[in-house]
This record gives structure tokens, C-alpha cells and sequence, in this order.
């Protein structure tokens, strides 16, 4: 069995493993140019909660983008996979708190853990076109979750003046050292309440096209799961 084979049958790796990790990832943020875009102020004067979505490969400086005071805040909704726990451990060490599952895996659950969240007044963020994809395309979730809570929508955006892309389902972004970075929060999306299913549709396009307008990284956010 290779060493990649073994790794892989590893659930959770310790704490330790990732501290490494987070410090590179430090480092590596020091050497970008960051500019915030907050239209509805909510950096500056927090107002949980919340459900904010963000594209999933636009996930890894997602953390370290935000004052620690609204990471402390911050839970993200991440799949129950063994993937996903490596994301929910790494999250952690960078002080977002997680709940597992997704619309396949842990569901009931993970709609139980975005209640208690919202109850207790934090963030929730959504990742709307994972685990599997297909890329820039929003689930139903996120709009279900806000419209039965009462809570609006916030789509947040991570844009780089220029990245690597990976040959994965989302064509994961890693922004290049000394490039620029854009966290964007676009203005709150509200919900209404019970939604007939061709609302909720509606309603999960416009999210859905608001989070791709946002997005625009020097590629066509516009047509959703584009080749490259």
C-alpha cells in the first residue's frame, strides 16, 4: 500500500499536524495586497446573524480574511466526509468553529447545528456548490436555511489578481505570493419566509447570480462549471 493510499485512510489526523500549516498560511498572507469591500458594514459593526455563502474554491485564506472577532462568531457548514474533516480541523485552528454535514451526509443534523447557531446570534457560512459541485452553481440549502430561520443572506466573494488553479471538480484558486486579494461582502439578501418551491427556486437563482457578480477573479463567473 503507498504512503498516499495509507494517508488516506486516516479520519483525523491530530492537532499538531495543522499548526504548520497555519503558520505557513500566515505567512503567506502577509505577502498579499488586501483590499476589503464591505457594502453593508458588517466587518466594522457586526449584526448576527446570519447566512453568508461563499464559492468552495475560494475557501483557503477564507478564514484569515477576517477579524478574529468575527471568526468567533463564525460557524461554517462543512461536509461530513473525511475530507471534510481535515477542512472542519484546519478551520478550527484558525478559529472558525464547524458543523458536519451536508444535503447528502448528517443532514438533519447539520440543519439542527445551523439552528442552534443562529439561536445563539453567530454566522453561519455556507459553501452552496459543494461538496461535489457542479462549480458556481447554488444549492438550496442556504436559501431554505435563512428563509425558515428568518435570517438574510449575505454572499461573500474572495477574488486574486492571480492564482493557480487545480485540476479538481472546482478549480480550487491558490492565489500566487505578493498578488493582490479582494474580500467582497455584497449587500444582505433578505428571504421571506415560507417559500413555495418555485420562490425558493427563484430566490436561490438570484442568490446564486448576485455570489457569481461578486466573483469575477479574471474568469467568467457568469457561466458556471466553465472549462479552462
Amino acid at each position: 500500500m503507498s504512503i498516499k493510499s495509507k494517508f488516506r485512510q486516516i479520519k483525523k489526523l491530530p492537532d499538531w499536524f495543522y499548526k504548520p500549516l497555519v503558520w505557513i498560511l500566515l505567512l503567506w498572507k502577509a505577502t498579499l495586497r488586501k483590499e476589503i469591500i464591505d457594502e453593508p458594514g458588517e466587518l466594522s459593526d457586526p449584526h448576527p446573524p446570519a447566512v453568508g455563502v461563499a464559492w468552495h474554491n475560494r475557501l483557503l485564506f477564507f478564514p484569515l480574511l477576517f477579524p478574529k472577532e468575527v471568526r468567533r462568531m463564525t460557524c461554517a457548514v462543512i461536509s461530513a466526509s473525511r475530507d471534510g474533516q481535515y477542512i472542519a480541523d484546519l478551520a478550527g485552528q484558525m478559529g472558525v468553529r464547524s458543523i458536519r454535514g451536508s444535503s447528502r451526509k448528517k443532514g438533519y443534523s447539520a440543519l439542527h447545528g445551523v439552528l442552534s447557531e443562529i439561536k445563539t446570534g453567530n454566522y453561519v457560512c455556507f459553501t452552496p456548490d459543494g461538496p461535489r459541485g457542479p462549480r458556481y452553481r447554488m444549492s438550496q440549502g442556504p436559501i431554505y436555511a435563512a428563509s425558515h430561520l428568518g435570517v438574510p443572506i449575505i454572499p461573500l466573494a474572495i477574488n486574486y489578481a492571480s492564482f493557480w488553479e487545480l485540476n479538481s471538480w472546482d478549480r480550487f484558486q491558490i492565489p500566487k505570493p505578493f498578488s493582490k486579494v479582494t474580500l467582497r461582502l455584497g449587500e444582505k439578501i433578505v428571504i421571506p419566509p415560507d417559500l413555495s418551491p418555485e420562490e425558493l427556486e427563484r430566490y436561490r437563482l438570484l442568490v446564486e447570480q448576485r455570489l457569481n457578480e461578486l466573483s469575477l477573479s479574471g474568469e467568467s463567473a457568469a457561466a458556471p462549471g466553465r472549462k479552462s
